[in-house]
């Protein structure tokens, strides 16, 4: 179980590395309101954060 968790944790730093290094600090920003807005069962807040990934995804396209 401890590997699992170590896995998903390295995947979700690979993850965010990879949206700071394509879309900056404003898509860091994205993916955190939607994490915590999915945590915190927050809909108005994970598609905040939702939308300004499919923004910053339709910009660079």
């Amino acid at each position: 179980m401890p590997l699992i968790a170590i896995a998903v944790a390295a995947l979700a730093i690979g993850f965010e590395q990879l949206i700071q290094w394509k879309y900056g600090p404003l898509g860091i920003v994205a993916f955190v309101l939607l994490t915590v807005g999915i945590k915190a069962k927050n809909t108005k807040l994970s598609g905040v954060g939702a939308a300004l990934l499919v923004l910053l995804l339709a910009q660079s396209g």
